[in-house]
């Protein structure tokens, strides 16, 4: 993959220009990043509309499950992404910054054994974790990114950098907080970021909690806090045991079945 004349070049790359743009950038501009999830079933859905001139949004690129790439706007151009904005001193970052939206339903709510997207399709919990929004205190469902989708999205960032001296990059949850909460806790922002800017991996990645699981041991203890020496909270849950996950400390897990307490993580196998 390589850039020629502002346009992405290679394998699986289409371009489909989209009217919702405003010119050029400005001298030195684009320098950031902006990291988005289409909130969306498929690529086709949102590459319709951003490039509906109704809606007045775009991107610069659409990611697909597949690590498949769609090309809205090129480079040098300005695209509709980012909406009210503000970070840094700065107000308005469709001017500074390339776009990228990831195919991904964003936040889900659990329907019984399946988790739903705002639209109405159920995902299985295989494809779901628990996680704390970086703007939120209590964890709640999203819906994973695909590793092709991470390791695409990581090489445009690299080409980028390379192309256009990319100094940030951002979610739109960092530049619009209250508002939006993409990219979500689910895609690995602070170490993608950490690898294009500082070439290395973030040495604390955030935790991630897996939606669910199931008790591996003969019998797992249930305790009511996360430690050997804390009080059972019940009998033992038996092999089989499938349980909902609320939190993580220390390698313990949080979980609910019928009753709530906490159980040593190294027991439990899960969807992650």
């Amino acid at each position: 993959m390589n850039i020629i004349n502002h346009l992405l070049q290679g394998d699986n790359i289409n371009y489909k220009p989209s009217p919702n743009k405003s010119g050029k950038f400005t001298q030195g501009l684009p320098d950031t990043v902006i990291i988005h999830f289409t909130a969306g079933p498929t690529a086709a859905s949102a590459i319709n509309t951003l490039t509906n001139p109704n809606v007045k949004a775009s991107a610069h690129l659409v990611v697909d499950y597949d690590g498949s790439i769609t090309q809205l706007v090129p480079f040098d151009e300005i695209a509709w992404h980012a909406g009210v904005s503000s970070r840094g001193g700065r107000t308005g970052f469709n001017k500074y910054s390339i776009g990228i939206e990831i195919v991904n339903p964003g936040n889900l709510t659990r329907v019984d054994d399946m988790y739903q997207a705002w639209y109405g399709t159920l995902y299985p919990a295989g494809k779901v974790l628990k996680a704390v929004h970086r703007n939120e205190s209590k964890p709640r469902y999203w819906h994973i990114f695909t590793q092709e989708q991470i390791d695409t999205v990581l090489e445009i960032c690299m080409l980028l950098k390379e192309e256009y001296h990319i100094n940030l990059i951002l979610g739109h949850e960092e530049i619009a907080p209250g508002r939006k909460l993409d990219p979500g806790p689910a895609f690995p922002l602070n170490r993608l970021r950490d690898r294009v800017l500082n070439n290395r991996m973030e040495d604390e990645p955030d935790e991630l909690i897996p939606a669910s699981g199931k008790v591996t041991a003969s019998l797992l203890n249930i305790r009511e806090e996360p430690q050997t020496g804390s009080p059972k909270v019940a009998k033992p849950l038996p092999r089989g045991t499938e349980v909902e996950i609320l939190d993580t400390k220390n390698g313990w897990y949080k979980v609910a079945a019928k009753i709530t307490g906490w159980v040593a993580g190294k027991y439990i196998e899960t969807d992650k």
